[in-house]
């Protein structure tokens, strides 16, 4: 017998000494069980609907790709947790924008790592953006209807493809996937796009991205009581994806409402 391993002989007619016993025993394992009523059990409904919102984006430019997304995760009205990650890395060179069930989230976003490493092992290179969301799109179209909800948007850069370059993707637990380069997506997404339509260009460079990255989440937290705390950014280019540190957006309120305070008595003074 091995250390840790419990065998249970099944043969009663094998055991000796216990030929009573093998008896009663046989009989009580072989009747059939009564039958019970069968008692479905309702729904018990919600007091209130849970409402939770979050803020992410992410767009193109000459650079690659840049996503952001605010680390607030609210149930209803509490802050269920402020410093939660919401932009997941997927591989060297993509990352995924999360915005949902936070749980689905994380799974689903374990799942598609998991068949893109498997990919890679079998063909030897990465699978492109467009695959990985069309995969994502086909696994998630089963639970169409269900209570599963990921609203994700895969930032990456491609190599081994004829559109070599960055590429964006929006993926719902719906089964939709769709290809652009500017998207914004969660309770927030009004304010972001509002900065948004209005900065975001081809020719930007990194630190004017990051910029209006930045603002579009800060503004977007400020006006939307589910999305708010921090802010993470991500830049995606041909050598990888880095992260910025992440920043406290509660700094950069403080700071505008001083620059605010300065500018009105200044304003006063020229009276």
């Amino acid at each position: 017998m091995r250390q840790g391993v419990v065998y249970i002989n099944t043969n009663f007619s094998s055991v000796s000494g216990f030929d009573a016993e093998r008896d009663s025993m046989r009989t009580c394992l072989l009747s059939p069980l009564p039958s019970l009523p069968f008692v479905s059990s309702q729904p018990v409904p919600l007091p209130f609907p849970m409402a939770h919102g979050t803020t992410t984006l992410a767009f193109v430019f000459q650079g690659g790709v840049l996503a952001a997304a605010d680390t607030r995760s609210s149930c209803s009205g509490l802050v269920a947790c402020p410093a939660s990650q919401k932009i997941l890395p997927i591989h060297s060179h993509l990352v995924g924008t999360t915005s949902g069930t936070s749980a689905d989230c994380a799974l689903w976003k374990r799942i598609l790592s998991r068949e893109l490493r498997l990919y890679q092992l079998r063909n030897g290179r990465r699978l492109s953006t467009s695959g990985a969301a069309k995969l994502l799109s086909h696994m998630l179209h089963p639970f169409k209807g269900t209570e599963l909800c990921v609203a994700a948007t895969l930032c990456g850069w491609d190599d081994h493809t004829s559109l070599s370059g960055p590429s964006l993707f929006y993926v719902c637990s719906d089964g939709s996937r769709l290809q652009g380069t500017l998207f914004s997506v969660g309770s927030g997404s009004p304010y972001a796009y509002s900065i948004l339509d209005q900065g975001v260009q081809w020719g930007l460079t990194v630190a004017e991205a990051t910029s209006i990255a930045r603002e579009a989440v800060y503004r977007a937290t400020h006006r939307d009581a589910y999305s708010g705390n921090c802010v993470d950014v991500y830049h995606v280019t041909s050598q990888g994806w880095t992260r910025r540190t992440r920043e406290d957006l509660k700094e950069e309120y403080y700071r505008e409402k001083e620059s605010r305070r300065q500018t009105h008595e200044a304003e006063k003074k020229m009276l």
